[in-house]
């Protein structure tokens, strides 16, 4: 099963912008990326909108039989 595809772009930051996600991402055992996307749904859902979040590829084995 194919991971769904996720939009790629380029962000420019300010340092000390980028240097604070870091550090929030590693507290929270997570990329930057992944902040990121985390501080966005965040700041969309205290503004009423909601964004559905897309199935993810399970990972490890698959159940077995028995």
């Amino acid at each position: 099963m194919a991971a769904p595809a996720k939009k790629a772009f380029p962000l420019r930051l300010d340092p000390a912008l980028h240097a604070a996600i870091e550090r929030m991402a590693a507290q929270d055992l997570r990329s930057v990326n992944s902040e990121v996307e985390v501080l966005l749904r965040e700041a969309l859902a205290r503004r009423g909108v909601k964004v559905a979040i897309s199935d993810r590829p399970r990972r490890g084995r698959p159940p077995g039989n028995g």
